[in-house]
């Protein structure tokens, strides 16, 4: 397990074959589902996959990618966070996702908070983006919250649905 980031009460660790079970879980939560989108992912070996070919891979090729967090004094796996770099959008991306259970109780904040201050220092990323659906209230609070500001609406694809894009200089 390697430790990217610390909290407080967390830790945001880069994820492995042993958190497939656990990716199988929070992808398949139907709010992860509604505000994020299926990826497919519906045993442990798709979510082996999914960790090769997304997070894993963007380790190595950006230095960065979505991390696991982990509640630092139980080490209970909470949810995602991190950036993502999107060939359709100019900057990396703020992404997070937490398992109903671990919701409201500030771990989005503190985590994407300290995604940010990475982004910053050592990432020297000039700015972090962030996209959301249109009524996701919760994570247009928590955007706020870590000093994102909404630019505009926009899409990723010509058929994709509009989202809202959210800015911050890093």
């Amino acid at each position: 397990m390697t430790t990217v980031i610390e909290t407080q009460r967390l830790t945001l660790d880069e994820l492995a074959p042993p958190d497939a079970d656990f990716i199988v879980e929070l992808l398949n939560d139907p709010a992860f589902l509604a505000n994020i989108g299926d990826r497919g992912v519906r045993d442990h070996a798709d979510a082996l996959r999914y960790i090769a070919n997304g997070p894993a891979a963007s380790y190595a090729k950006h230095g960065f990618g979505l991390w696991l967090v982990r509640d630092k004094a139980s080490g209970e796996r909470l949810g995602l966070s991190g950036l993502l770099q999107r060939d359709t959008l100019p900057d990396a991306d703020i992404g997070y996702a937490f398992l109903p259970q671990y919701r409201g109780q500030g771990y989005a904040v503190e985590a994407c908070t300290a995604v940010i201050a990475h982004a910053r220092e050592p990432l020297r990323l000039p700015r972090v983006l962030a996209i959301v659906s249109p009524g996701n209230e919760a994570s247009t609070r928590v955007l706020e919250k870590i000093g994102l500001r909404y630019q505009r609406r926009t899409r990723l694809s010509e058929d994709a649905e509009e989202l809202l894009l959210y800015s911050t200089e890093a």
